[in-house]
């Protein structure tokens, strides 16, 4: 059930001491409120300033505001969030955030040894990476949406807020009578999430009152077949091998094959190959019946190759044997 901030914030026991990402914004405002309140003293803030907008510098200011007046200690780590060619902003942002959050437990954060961070993320939020997975045709890692913790880089992710809507986190705020600033990009329409948030969201409202609700459970549905798939994936990993040898590789059905080369290259390579590099690679695999058939496609970032008995995956500059 969608859950109110109080409820969630009762629910929520990170190890402390903790660090709240801060983006002066809604959700993150009242996070860090109901942290700080929760736990004096034991609360820091890390604001990201990315670097791609003019109001950056503002933000940063009402975030110092914030936190001098809170009595929390905000450590402003500024990064280049410029997105590459064929890279969406968002994940050029994404990925520059945990790279910051990273550096900063490890520089900034080092004696205080945190290892906690809270993200703001909320259950719209959630909505809208569901429906961009699906947008996009996503298997059943994008279905599973937002985990509400994990880990990375050795330090732990929380997801308090993920039950709660985002209107109940602002009349929250409201009832306080506290501010918080509103990114102007979250209005652009450009963007696929903000059209979503903007047109489809209040659709679903009206239409599915309980629909915050049912898409969570869906993502859950999904993240636990996903953990039941990743099992299968390490049992046949341990089975055809690393590298795979390519005739144990068919051995197992062609679902299977293709789950254990994405649990092989995703965590041998961090790389994701596309439907249709998977369904070449799986055709290859197929015909590999005699010594001279060669193998070797585009897969992810790289390529995938025979190399005797076993396949290889390598990038334009490291070979991995």
């Amino acid at each position: 059930m969608t859950s109110t901030l109080p409820d969630a914030m009762a629910a929520f026991q990170p190890t402390l001491p903790l660090a709240v990402g801060f983006s002066g914004g809604a959700d993150s405002t009242a996070l860090l409120l109901a942290c700080a309140e929760k736990w004096p003293g034991q609360v820091h803030a890390i604001h990201i300033h990315h670097g791609v907008q003019a109001a950056g510098d503002d933000f940063e200011q009402h975030c110092l505001t914030v936190c001098a007046r809170l009595g929390v200690p905000l450590v402003v780590k500024r990064v280049d969030a410029r997105h590459a060619s064929g890279q969406s902003p968002e994940d050029a942002a994404r990925r520059a955030r945990y790279k910051a959050f990273e550096a900063v437990a490890l520089v900034e954060y080092e004696q205080l040894a945190i290892k906690n961070i809270a993200i703001a993320q909320h259950a719209d939020d959630q909505v809208e990476t569901l429906l961009l997975a699906l947008s996009r045709g996503a298997g059943l890692p994008g279905m599973s949406a937002m985990p509400s913790n994990w880990q990375r880089a050795g330090l732990t992710y929380h997801r308090p807020l993920l039950r709660v809507a985002a209107s109940s986190i602002r009349r929250w705020l409201a009832v306080r009578g506290e501010a918080w600033i509103e990114d102007p990009t979250n209005g652009d329409e450009q963007f696929t999430r903000n059209r979503i948030r903007a047109r489809l969201l209040p659709a679903l409202d009206a239409t599915f009152a309980q629909f915050r609700d049912t898409f969570a459970r869906s993502a859950a549905h999904a993240a636990q077949a996903q953990a039941v798939l990743l099992d299968v994936a390490a049992q046949d990993m341990a089975h055809i091998g690393t590298p795979p040898v390519i005739a144990l590789l068919q051995g197992l059905s062609r679902p299977r094959q293709a789950n254990v080369l994405r649990h092989w290259l995703n965590t041998a390579f961090q790389t994701v190959p596309s439907t249709a590099q998977m369904t070449e690679l799986l055709d290859q695999i197929a015909d590999c019946t005699t010594r001279g058939h060669q193998i070797r496609i585009k897969v992810g970032t790289g390529f995938c190759e025979r190399k005797g008995a076993k396949l290889h995956w390598y990038n334009l500059t490291v070979l991995h044997y």
